[in-house]
């Protein structure tokens, strides 16, 4: 075959192609079977402009830090600023945390990602009845301001960028964090960082509600509208495909319903009155970045152009950074075996690489052992390194966007981009996000997903190495063990805590708490005073569900 020119129609490409075809096939014959993304998108065998030509480049690819925004937020990207390194870190007491914080700092870490345990997700103190022996276990034991001074003691927040993986009691952290930059002389605009605060997706996928639907969405309301105003440098909302993936949503399945729970959120601010410009240009996303390494690129790409567009024809905004979708990734749990664990590592860092190689902001890589525990201290150092690697050693970071242009990779993002806009117009009909999980919609879909990758496991159709395949005898692997002293030492300062704070300042502020719940005033004011009152994350809910009760699945939505 001759080489390609400028010249050459796509007609002349088309006869090539076809030649080529017929006369390969004798000598080298495809796979009998079909090959599919993990969204059963089907792959194709080779490329070619046939699949997507250069005319389509100003109107689906463009510049990056340009509309429609497909190869990336910034014009310089990673060669102007690398992204931001994060690696997932809390156990036991605050106190331990806080030595593993200054330890991820000293080896280069670029922000601190904050794991609470199960009782602050849920609003429990440690003291509960149903706190019990979840003390500290799946993240760092917080229960009042005395504890998070703790976390952060010797760090100054005006120097750090946090992120914080809460949803249900965002709001409360988040106070707290406030008050805690307070106590350190730092104003609330100097903070930088990010709460997850995404309640749609504990419906969807992760479980982790206290209050109803539409309370909790006026907390994270409220919570955007309070940033706004006074923490113009932080994230009040990290919407969150990761959790969603994690549950078993195939790429497509995270990427719609994502996308659909942020409209959602912005949909819910504007009509509170507040201007697109005014929050927009602070809204996050965090994503999953699982094994199929081109449909992953593909997926942060599709998800720029998507909300780019949606955002211009819904709101018309004036400033140009309220299109931009600015996202953290993380590489997949889920993907994580606790057989041959240090399969792991090549795990994380092809992942880690994809999410480079789309173009995200922010990163956090697991570590090896996270399918059996929180990991240890070297494992977290493996992961951290795992990026420094990347960023400093492979080039990638050198130039903007290498796959741009990629006759495989644009006719992925577009494929992916038309099977979201098929959900989002699902959603539409159902009535919107609120309703259709209500119905059951998003979480049957992603039921129904893992049910079909589960089948293609067992039939080895899909191979985990060491696994359902490649399985070979190994050493046990030395894990982190949570000491379960660590539950006694946090009650009992709970208690101490609670026997010297002025409980008569505590239970007037609580009781204006109560009062601003019942109306539809900003409920941040109310929170950040009881915080600096020392009350608890137990009390403070206590209080909202007993405005706002709380929820409970209906069964005939699941199934």
């Amino acid at each position: 075959m001759q080489p390609t020119t400028p010249s050459e129609t796509l007609e002349q490409i088309r006869t090539a192609q076809q030649q080529w075809h017929a006369e390969s096939l004798q000598h080298a014959p495809q796979k009998a079977v079909p090959c599919t993304t993990s969204s059963d998108i089907p792959v194709v065998p080779l490329a070619t402009p046939l699949n997507w030509s250069d005319d389509r480049y100003l109107s689906h690819l463009g510049f990056p830090g340009e509309a429609p925004y497909t190869r990336g937020v910034q014009p310089t990207m990673y060669r102007g600023r690398l992204w931001t390194t994060r690696i997932f870190s809390g156990f036991g007491t605050a106190q331990e945390t806080n030595q593993r914080y200054k330890y991820l700092l000293a080896q280069g870490n670029g922000g601190l990602s904050v794991a609470f345990d199960l009782p602050a997700l849920y609003g429990y103190d440690a003291d509960h009845p149903m706190a019990a022996g979840e003390v500290g276990k799946c993240g760092v034991a917080v229960s009042s301001l005395a504890d998070m001074e703790t976390l952060f003691e010797g760090i100054p927040l005006d120097h750090v960028s946090t992120s914080m993986t809460i949803t249900s009691t965002a709001a409360i952290a988040l106070a707290m964090y406030i008050v805690v930059a307070e106590k350190q002389g730092i104003a609330p605009a100097q903070l930088r960082g990010t709460v997850q605060n995404d309640i749609l997706k504990e419906y969807i996928a992760q479980k982790e509600w206290i209050f109803p639907p539409r309370p909790s969405l006026r907390l994270v309301r409220d919570s955007i509208a309070y940033c706004a105003e006074h923490l113009p440098q932080w994230n009040a909302i990290s919407i969150s495909g990761y959790h969603i993936r994690e549950a078993g949503a195939t790429a497509v399945q995270e990427l719609a319903f994502t996308l659909y729970d942020g409209l959602t959120y912005v949909q819910e601010a504007v009509e509170a009155g507040l201007s697109i410009d005014a929050f927009a240009p602070r809204l996050s996303f965090f994503f999953d970045v699982h094994n199929d390494f081109f449909e992953e690129i593909a997926k942060f790409r599709a998800a720029r152009r998507i909300w780019a567009r949606e955002i211009a024809q819904r709101y018309h905004p004036q400033n140009p950074r309220s299109l931009l979708l600015r996202t953290h990734a993380q590489t997949a749990g889920v993907t994580l075996t606790a057989q041959q664990p240090y399969n792991n590592i090549v795990r994380v860092a092809l992942q880690a690489l994809a999410a480079v190689l789309g173009g995200t902001q922010s990163l956090h890589t697991n570590a090896l052992d996270e399918a059996l525990a929180l990991p240890t201290e070297e494992a977290a150092r493996i992961a951290l390194r795992t990026q420094q690697i990347l960023a400093h050693e492979t080039g990638v970071a050198d130039t903007i966007d290498p796959f741009g242009g990629s006759y495989y990779l644009e006719t992925l993002t577009d494929a992916l981009e038309h099977s979201v806009y098929a959900y989002f117009h699902k959603l539409d009909e159902l009535g919107g996000m609120v309703r259709a999980i209500e119905l059951g919609f998003p979480q049957r879909e992603i039921s129904e997903a893992a049910y079909r990758y589960q089948q293609k496991l067992e039939k080895k159709e899909a191979v985990i190495v060491g696994v359902n395949d490649f399985v070979a005898n190994e050493m046990p692997l030395e894990i982190l063990q949570i000491d379960p002293r660590v539950e006694q030492a946090q009650i009992a300062q709970l208690q101490q805590m609670r026997q010297g704070r002025d409980n008569a300042l505590l239970n007037k502020r609580l009781e204006a708490l109560a009062s601003v719940a019942k109306s539809d005033e900003n409920i941040m004011t109310a929170l950040v005073d009881v915080v600096r009152a020392y009350g608890t994350i137990g009390e403070i809910a206590d209080v909202l569900r007993g405005v706002w009760g709380t929820y409970e699945e209906e069964s005939s939505t699941l199934f």
